[in-house]
């Protein structure tokens, strides 16, 4: 009997970003949740990048995903894109407008209006782009187009506005527990302020303008604490936020109680605490606008690989020549490009000769030549002449977008030493709970007078000092910030755990030579025949190539420049592809070019071919210059 062969379906790689994650304890529960889902696998959750990894097997796993993370108080973060629908007439077309946008894996709401002729669609940011939207409306019969794309601010400037808003509620919070602390503290370090309150405003008064400050710092700019920290411990799940909340709290409530109800307290535990709540909510939102500044600044990789995408194309669409954005973009497009412009997306020259420059893609310096069925990149930018050239691919499948993501993975990716981090902090919230709870317990039954109160303050310290969020941030950050800053100096990692291996590196071999260059020629030689002087010859041959837009050419000029080499007019000017370039400078021709060229214009170079074999024994360019027929 023939055996028969199960084909199990390639599993799919995709990232969410993730809202709410504040600490490590955070990321463990995203991980849990989502590696318990049927058909995910491979989770990887960063707190540096706020993504989440995983491989699954089908994209019909996505609303399980999503619904799952906003169960778990979690939720992917979404984006809004408007699109302008060609074709529809009745109602029945809205329908089938409807159901194509939102059978994309990722799209969460779409709202189609027939009157408008426009479709709202909200989606999960990072699943979709508004290429797949247009795409999916059209393979439907209805072409549309972006009326307005709001696919959330970029990662920089998003962390940018965050650390703006934790900035204003620092200073904000800061400004009003100032006077508390200095009311409360200042009797301990000075008696005479103690004495200055009791014999002007009275303790109870103080105590009332305590009360007052410290409840607008912990319901106004602290708040998020509470609304985030007090439902994840009533799910059983606490976090940062619990920590900060319960703390908080319980030194609020306590004071509250000393402050309104005296009654119940005797009076040797009669004191408040709002110096400490008010205090604690605004290191703690020091520490958090911090983090989100750093987190901003790391992303720097990225944003500068974003910065080589073309904002808009010019294509031709019905005969004429139109810019649109690039989300508009589809493959089979035919794209102008005009002298000095970037490559919009790949796709193969059918028209037209320039030398383009790839050196973000390759590291070679000089430009390549490109004409008719020769393929170009997006990312690259265009030289002196014009193109025209097939989209091929667009989109997420440009091979700049596969690097954006092959770097944004090895930034979010887990290291090994991630996972002995993640088993530690996983139970550190709950741990950390008990042991404020047990050190209660152990002051209240053995701790001297007043146990009440020193019970409360050791406690509340525990919850406080306590914090994970620098042990779950430290590896992820440190691989972003390690990548952003490779990125910054040339250098791109694919995957992530190769940062933690260069700790055992000893040689880096590098196969190209445009990866350690300058980024442009240079003049290294100039080899004189008997009868010239320098800055003669230099003069002359630069004369010559400054009227050529060859990068070769224009490092001459650029070292005569540097020589103080008087520059010269020439006349004549021609260019012979592949051989080289001719004028003629002060009545003279001057010839400069490849020992071919020399071949064919029956120059002889016999006396300076030694010269050029040890010029390129060095792995440098050599280059001929013929004046008035002498080599």
């Amino acid at each position: 009997m023939e055996k028969q062969v199960t084909h199990m379906p390639e599993p799919k790689q995709i990232s969410l970003p993730i809202e709410g994650m504040s600490c490590a304890s955070c990321v463990g529960r995203v991980d849990r949740a989502l590696n318990a889902i049927d058909g995910v696998e491979d989770v990887s959750v960063n707190l540096a990048s706020e993504t989440a990894r995983m491989s699954v097997d089908a994209l019909k796993r996505i609303p399980d995903i999503i619904e799952s993370l906003r169960e778990l108080g979690y939720p992917a973060r979404k984006a809004r894109a408007e699109l302008t629908i060609a074709a529809m007439s009745c109602a029945s077309c809205v329908g089938r407008v409807d159901k194509a946008l939102a059978a994309v894996p990722g799209v969460v709401e779409v709202n189609v209006n027939l009157a408008s002729e426009t479709a709202t669609v909200v989606y999960v940011e990072g699943l979709v782009t508004t290429s797949d939207l247009i795409e999916s409306s059209g393979a439907a019969g209805y072409p549309a187009t972006v009326a307005t794309a709001q696919a959330g601010d970029d990662r920089v400037a998003r962390k940018e506005e965050e650390a703006q808003a934790l900035a204003k509620r620092v200073t904000f919070a800061a400004i009003l527990a100032l006077p508390v602390f200095l009311i409360e503290m200042g009797g301990h370090v000075i008696p005479a302020v103690h004495m200055l309150i009791e014999t002007t405003i009275g303790q109870q008064t103080s105590w009332l303008l305590q009360f007052v400050l410290t409840t607008i710092v912990l319901f106004g700019p602290g708040r998020t604490f509470y609304t985030k920290g007090f439902p994840a411990l009533f799910r059983g799940a606490p976090d940062m936020n619990s920590l900060v909340a319960v703390g908080t709290g319980a030194a609020y409530l306590y004071s509250v109680v000393a402050t309104f109800v005296p009654s119940v307290l005797p009076d040797t535990l009669r004191t408040v605490y709002f110096e400490a709540a008010a205090v604690i909510v605004v290191l703690i939102l020091l520490g958090r606008f911090l983090e989100a500044r750093a987190k901003g600044r790391t992303g720097a990789a990225i944003q500068k690989l974003l910065g080589l995408q073309a904002r808009t194309a010019r294509v031709m669409r019905d005969g004429e020549s139109v810019e649109i954005e690039i989300d508009a973009l589809v493959q089979g497009d035919i794209v102008i490009v005009r002298p000095g412009e970037r490559i919009a997306v790949d796709g193969e020259v059918i028209e037209g000769t320039s030398r383009v420059d790839e050196s973000m893609l390759t590291g070679e310096p000089i430009p390549a030549e490109k004409g008719a069925g020769d393929t170009v990149t997006g990312g690259t930018v265009n030289g002196a002449g014009s193109l025209q050239f097939l989209a091929t691919r667009v989109g997420a499948d440009t091979t700049l977008a596969q690097i954006i993501r092959m770097v944004e993975e090895a930034q979010g990716a887990k290291l090994p030493i991630q996972g002995l981090v993640d088993r530690i902090t996983l139970w550190f919230v709950p741990a950390v709970m008990a042991i404020a709870a047990a050190t209660v317990l152990v002051w209240l039954f053995f701790g001297p007078d007043p146990a009440l109160t020193m019970a409360l303050v050791a406690g509340v310290s525990v919850l406080i000092i306590a914090c994970p969020c620098a042990m779950g941030l430290a590896t992820p950050t440190s691989i972003m910030v390690g990548t952003g800053r490779a990125a910054e100096m040339g250098v791109l990692f694919r995957k992530g755990d190769a940062l933690q291996q260069l700790d055992s590196v000893d040689v880096v071999a590098l196969d190209k030579t445009g990866t350690v260059t300058e980024g442009r020629p240079a003049l290294t030689d100039l080899v004189l025949a008997e009868g010239f002087d320098r800055p003669t010859t230099l003069s002359k041959i630069a004369a010559v190539e400054s009227l050529s837009e060859h990068p070769v050419a224009d490092a001459i000029v650029r070292a005569a420049r540097a020589d103080g080499a008087p520059l010269v007019g020439a006349e004549g000017f021609q260019s012979v592809t592949g051989y080289g370039v001719r004028a003629v400078v002060e009545d003279v021709e001057v010839l400069v070019g490849a020992d071919r060229y020399m071949a064919r214009e029956g120059i002889d170079v016999s006396a300076l071919a030694p010269e050029e074999t040890k010029i390129a024994s060095k792995g440098r360019t050599a280059l001929y210059a013929a004046i008035d027929g002498r080599v």
